[in-house]
């Protein structure tokens, strides 16, 4: 998830060193990739730890709880450690976080506690604000400015390309053709124990593969030239941050964006638990699995299927069509007014939340690949809309937002509750259905900008 830094932060000067931007640029696009890599993990960990741990879905739901509360507790210190050290420092300072949060996977799996897990993501988490609060400016600014938006959507580009990677090679290394449920239940209790203490510690080696090569861009980062970003201060401050919320769209905006941030946390990270339910095992490939199936046995990231690994094809259709969506809705964008088509493809969403509710096999699987599609130009269209006009409360105004994605953490219990006290999943979308009512609301509604009396 790519946080857009407003224009009117950013310096507009062109940086004193003109030299070959490129090999910055390559390390600042390789940043999208990573933070999409590492959340896009999680959809994969949900249902392992679940299962090691045996958890209740609220429970296991906490994975998610743990990443976008970081996200709360962080953005106002990013904006600090930006402003006092600089971008570059940030930009170290997140990826040496997330190196360690990786890391600490391995001691999480050694003492095989959940609360360890949860504090390692914790930090991860912690890196990830940092990181993306700095990648988006300097993606702007490494080269010509006419060209700006260009770069900025080619990197964003690339969180698509890892929401299609991770659930592949997440399978592959973390879930494992361990013991059936029926075989665990003829088990002794401590039999049990190691049995499942066995599959849990398969995260260690794709932790700590990702916490090293974390260390090695880290050291590219200090090792090369950046140029400096200032904030601009062409605007008048706000006098508070209670004074920013009267901008009527802006409190639209910020409870979209919790919103929707909570639905998209809700899709993505209970997609392969959803799966496992509505579809009957020993189903029949369809030909989007065969074809994704034969993708990445090509590119040699797969030499077997296992059941686990035919849910994560869907969950990797769901990330590609996320990209794809990125893709046409900026096109689409160049005839339809961005809130018009935010509402029409909330409107969309909703419809295919019912689909997701009331079907059955495949089908709702696949209402949840479309809603993945529609849902991608949202988070930025909502922070666009969010912070229009807002002048001197623009920093305000955009802490806000980048704040709301909390939603990530307090909507997903309420969607795995619902799941544990009915025993059906897929009366859970309820909760994105909602949000995406909230959604249409603020881009029918909700994003028209009022003035405000000071």
């Amino acid at each position: 998830m790519a946080l857009p830094q407003n224009a009117s932060q950013m310096s507009t000067t062109e940086p004193t060193d003109k030299g070959n931007y490129l090999f910055p640029f390559i390390l600042i696009t390789s940043l999208f990739f990573l933070w999409g890599f590492a959340h896009n993990l999680d959809p994969i960990l949900i249902p392992h730890l679940k299962r090691s741990f045996t958890l209740t879905t609220v429970q296991a739901s906490l994975v998610d709880s743990a990443v976008f509360i970081a996200y709360f507790a962080m953005a106002l210190p990013a904006g600090f450690i930006m402003k006092k050290y600089g971008y570059k420092t940030g930009i170290i300072t997140g990826l040496l976080l997330f190196a360690l949060g990786s890391f600490l996977f391995i001691p999480a799996a050694n003492t095989q506690m959940y609360i360890f897990f949860l504090g390692a993501l914790f930090i991860i988490a912690c890196g990830l604000t940092i990181l993306e609060t700095a990648a988006n400016p300097y993606a702007s600014l490494l080269g010509d400015p006419k060209t700006s938006s260009q770069r900025l959507n080619f990197a964003q580009s690339f969180n698509g390309l890892a929401a299609t990677l991770a659930p592949i090679i997440g399978a592959k290394l973390i879930l494992t053709k361990g013991a059936t449920d029926q075989e665990l239940n003829t088990m002794t209790e401590a039999v049990r124990k190691i049995t499942l203490a066995s599959e849990a510690s398969t995260v260690k080696l794709p932790y700590l593969i990702l916490g090293s090569i974390l260390l090695v861009i880290a050291l590219a980062f200090y090792l090369t030239k950046l140029p400096e970003i200032k904030d601009g201060e062409d605007k008048a401050s706000s006098k508070s941050i209670f004074h920013a919320l009267k901008h009527v769209h802006l409190s639209w905006g910020v409870a979209s964006q919790f919103f929707y941030v909570g639905a998209q946390v809700c899709v993505f990270s209970f997609f392969m638990l959803f799966a496992s339910k509505t579809i009957p095992i020993g189903t029949p490939k369809d030909g989007l699995i065969l074809t994704i199936e034969s993708l990445f046995r090509s590119l040699h990231l797969i030499s077997d299927a296992s059941q686990s690994d035919y849910f994560s094809y869907y969950l990797s259709a769901a990330g590609l069509a996320f990209m794809i969506g990125r893709f046409v809705g900026t096109f689409l964008m160049k005839f339809v007014l961005p809130n018009t088509l935010l509402a029409i493809y909330a409107a969309i969403n909703i419809t295919l939340c019912i689909v997701a509710i009331t079907t059955h096999g495949t089908t709702p699987v696949y209402a949840l690949i479309g809603i993945a599609f529609f849902m991608s130009i949202m988070f930025p269209t909502i922070f666009s809309l969010g912070i229009k006009d807002l002048d001197g409360d623009t920093k305000f105004g955009s802490s806000l937002i980048i704040m709301s994605i909390v939603g990530g953490a307090l909507l997903p219990p309420v969607f795995a509750y619902i799941s544990d006290a009915t025993g059906n999943i897929q009366l859970s979308f309820l909760v994105p259905m909602v949000s995406f009512i909230v959604i249409m609301l603020f881009g029918l509604k909700g994003y028209k900008v009022k003035n405000v009396v000071n």
